[in-house]
């Protein structure tokens, strides 16, 4: 397999990539066969999830404007991924110039990527670190030289959560996180689950086994376990809910129109 010039020297390339099989499904091009394969398998199981990818990210976009809107500046998005059209820093410098955002990834294509994409944006950084150790992303100097965490911070989570296993303790880890937080700051959530996919759980099972079979373990939580990240904030309305149904910019469709769409949950909280 020839190796192209964007994937940094010492990555693995013929086993698959969480990020760029999320690139894959968002139709990007940051991707190798060994992820679009198994990209392809966890679609046999489950053919919407480029439907819920979308989702996702149209989220994401709509929480960044209401972050915004609140007069939050700072986002700290963990778990970013390969960046693609739209990502958090042209959102939120698109609006606001002056926006500063700090990526967080340890998957070494999404830093290499992020770094070319980024380069020449003094107000943007990327840096490697686990969302499992929330001090070293708070001590990291890139972040730290970039973000104030006296003030308001957007926190972003998504789609990121739930490839965090119960024995690392993700609601810890989160809540360590909030701690870093000053007051008026804002987290936001996306989580898979099987609630409200348009299958059984044992036909998403096949999804979900795929993931386990590449080593990145998909965590399928039921809404009452997603909230509990929300712990020591306050929700902002509607609450925790379908991501179409959380501040849409259009008239959302019905569920049974596009199914796939309304899996999982979203939400956002404001730190008291």
């Amino acid at each position: 397999m020839e190796r192209p010039a964007w994937a940094p020297q010492g990555i693995d390339i013929s086993v698959p990539s969480v990020s760029r099989m999320y690139d894959f499904y968002l139709g990007g091009s940051h991707n190798f066969e060994v992820d679009r394969e198994a990209a392809r398998k966890a679609m046999e199981f489950m053919p919407g999830l480029p439907k819920i990818m979308q989702a996702n990210r149209a989220f994401m976009r709509r929480a960044v404007r209401y972050a915004l809107g609140e007069g939050i500046s700072q986002f700290l998005d963990i778990g970013s991924g390969i960046p693609t059209f739209g990502n958090v820093h042209e959102v939120a410098q698109g609006i606001a110039p002056e926006a500063r955002v700090a990526y967080v990834d340890h998957d070494p294509v999404a830093v290499a990527h992020s770094q070319a994409v980024l380069e020449g944006n003094s107000g943007a950084v990327i840096a490697t670190a686990d969302l499992r150790r929330p001090q070293e992303i708070r001590d990291n100097p890139e972040i730290s030289k970039l973000l104030d965490f006296d003030r308001p911070v957007a926190l972003l989570l998504v789609a990121v959560l739930h490839f965090i296993e119960d024995t690392d303790d993700p609601h810890m880890a989160v809540a360590e996180l909030r701690d870093i937080l000053a007051p008026g700051s804002l987290i936001i959530i996306t989580h898979a689950s099987y609630e409200g996919v348009p299958l059984t759980q044992d036909e998403a099972g096949g999804a979900v086994g795929v993931y386990k079979n590449i080593r990145n373990p998909l965590v399928m939580r039921a809404r009452d376990e997603v909230g509990r990240f929300f712990d020591g904030y306050e929700m902002v309305e509607p609450g925790l809910v379908p991501m179409p149904h959380w501040h849409p910019d259009t008239p959302v469709v019905q569920a049974n129109e596009d199914p796939y769409a309304f899996s999982g949950f979203a939400g956002v909280g404001r730190k008291a």
